[in-house]
């Protein structure tokens, strides 16, 4: 397996000229991390996550997670590294300073989250469940909770989970059947959880579970649901650790992938209730769970990205030194990375990693807006923009995740199905990105739903101008740029004829929803695509020979010409009419 290295330069030029983070650190609360903290927090996260983290990656994937003893033990690859991140503060980069965080944007954040993803993806799960357990509590904890639980989880020395499914559940949480009933000061809550990512582990003091549950009087449904947070340890009033909690991990899931990651089944409540404490309102669990979904989603979509530059980056690697056939120009017999095929593979891996990291950490300095701008209105359109392209990171992301990390495994031939050579490894991960934290099915079914027919395409348009500026305001002369934009423009009337489409037949959405979302998905990350070519070209012209910059043109005209044209593909199976989906009936699945 090839050494990972950070992409750090992309980093840089994403943050500092698309996003503008000389700006952006000058909202509110942000002002002392700007770019010379930037420029010092880049390189040594590189350096830690390179050197520290990625090497446990295909070595923690052979030893997995077990239990022994009614504890839930890890791979021993891992051991100490967690800690070791602890220590240099990664856990809690954009953490408030009050809780021992770090105070760095939301946009410094997700490229250090995607440097660990990229170095161990299994691993990464960990503080990112913990980042959305922190969320939720900042929106919806009570001063107690907070002052008590919060510190310990920004900085790492505690982690969180979300638990939502059930056996009987999955998806469906108006199924949910686990109990929480009042008994003084807290609650007393049972039932058992499935699919809770590292539920349960040794690496830190204490688990925070956050837990959806119904109360005695509850309504049945959606209605009915409400969250608690149930400690692993119970706390005492001076912070120390008390008793162990009613809860513990009965087993730990066998997976395709992310191996070093224990998914557990949690059993709360199996001698007389674990205590728990009520977060937010009664029978408004799922408000605020999906406030912690919601981060989790873009998280996860990240994930995409990060899984796939590592698989490109050792695809690339492979083909570089794997020498096979003839090629006109290469004296000799050639590496394979000289073939057309295998660079086609290889711009597509690049193009797609690229295009989704800047969509990514765009969504994600709007995000940052909508907490700390100083104009309401700006914060307001902001929060729009969020909503809009969550499950397009989401959806899209980890979509074209399972493309790259398959190609990764193309680029390798026979011996990407062999797993030491960790091709394999990388789709194997990736296969989960498009069913947790709501299947790419139901990011299809709300981007069509809530982000389109809720306001009447509204927010749709209001993106797709912006996108429509950025053609109209390009005033490059370059022959390389000018393709570009065309092609942009191209894509926004697409994009424009879909959501027609979609809003003349509102009772056709669902059927639509998947190729609605990958048309906008594939339209939205190439504008963007075209906005870091148009600033590269810039750099270009004041004579910077930098080659950065030829090759981000070169990835974005590869998008163009050979990605962008699924476009029409997408707007085909809208129009195409949705009779098979009619008429195909339950019966005719079955074989006669």
């Amino acid at each position: 397996m090839s050494a990972y290295k950070a992409p750090v330069q992309e980093f840089s030029f994403i943050l500092e000229e698309l996003i503008g983070y000389e700006e952006h650190s000058q909202l509110p609360g942000y002002q002392d991390v700007g770019c010379d903290m930037l420029n010092a927090v880049l390189p040594e996260a590189a350096k830690f996550f390179e050197q520290v983290v990625a090497p446990t990656n295909s070595v923690a994937d052979g030893q997995a997670t077990h239990i022994v003893n009614g504890e839930v033990v890890t791979a021993p690859a891992l051991d100490g590294v967690y800690e070791q991140m602890i220590e240099a503060g990664w856990c809690g980069l954009s953490g408030a300073p009050k809780y021992g965080g770090a105070g760095f944007p939301g946009v410094v954040d997700v490229v250090v989250q995607e440097m660990l993803q990229s170095a161990n993806m299994g691993l990464s799960l960990l503080p990112m469940l913990s980042r959305g357990v922190i969320h939720a509590l900042n929106l919806y904890g009570s001063d107690q909770l907070n002052e008590c639980y919060l510190e310990n989880l920004v900085t790492g020395v505690w982690s969180g989970t979300m638990n939502l499914t059930e056996p009987q559940a999955g998806s469906d949480l108006s199924a949910v059947q686990s109990k929480a009933v009042p008994h003084k000061d807290h609650y007393l809550v049972s039932g058992q959880k499935i699919y809770i990512t590292w539920g349960d582990h040794e690496k830190v003091e204490n688990v925070i579970h956050l837990v959806l549950a119904r109360l005695p009087d509850a309504p049945a449904g959606n209605q009915g649901i409400s969250l608690f947070l149930v400690p692993k340890f119970l706390v005492n009033t001076d912070g120390s650790l008390g008793q162990r909690n009613d809860v513990k991990a009965v087993g730990v899931e066998h997976k395709l992938g992310i191996h070093c990651s224990p998914t557990c089944t949690m059993a709360f409540g199996d001698n007389g209730g674990a205590v728990g404490y009520l977060v937010g309102p009664e029978n408004q669990g799922l408000m605020c769970m999906f406030s912690m979904m919601n981060n989790a989603r873009l998280s996860v979509g990240h994930q995409g990205v990060a899984v796939g530059e590592r698989a490109y980056q050792q695809a690339v690697a492979y083909a570089a030194d794997r020498v096979q056939g003839r090629v006109q120009g290469v004296d000799g017999r050639a590496s394979i990375i000289h073939h057309a095929d295998v660079k086609r593979m290889l711009l597509q891996m690049r193009a797609q990693v690229e295009a989704g990291r800047a969509m990514s950490i765009y969504t994600i300095a709007a995000e940052d807006r909508s907490k700390r701008h100083a104009d309401q209105s700006v914060r307001e359109a902001s929060s729009r923009a969020v909503e809009i392209l969550t499950p397009l990171v989401k959806g899209w992301c980890t979509e074209v995740a399972q493309e790259v990390t398959s190609l990764g495994v193309q680029v390798h031939g026979g011996m990407g199905f062999i797993e030491e050579t960790g091709a394999a490894q990388h789709m194997r991960d990736a296969r989960i990105l498009p069913i947790y934290e709501g299947t790419n099915g139901i990011q299809a079914l709300d981007f069509v739903g809530r982000k389109c027919l809720r306001d009447g395409g509204e927010g749709l348009r209001a993106l797709l101008s912006e996108m429509s500026d950025t053609a109209e305001s390009s005033l490059s002369d370059s022959t390389q740029i000018k393709p570009l934009v065309e092609a942009l423009r191209n894509a926004v009337v697409q994009c424009q004829d879909g959501l027609a489409h979609v809003l003349a037949h509102p009772e056709k959405s669902q059927h639509l929803a998947y190729n609605f979302m990958m048309l906008f998905g594939n339209s939205v990350s190439y504008w963007l695509m075209v906005k870091l070519s148009i600033l590269a070209q810039k750099h270009i012209e004041t004579g910077d020979q930098n080659r950065f910059y030829s090759q981000k043109i070169a990835t974005t005209d590869f998008f163009a010409s050979q990605l962008l044209n699924r476009n029409a593909s997408y707007l085909g199976g809208m129009f195409g009419g949705i009779e098979s989906f009619a008429t195909f009936s339950i019966e005719d699945f079955y074989r006669s």
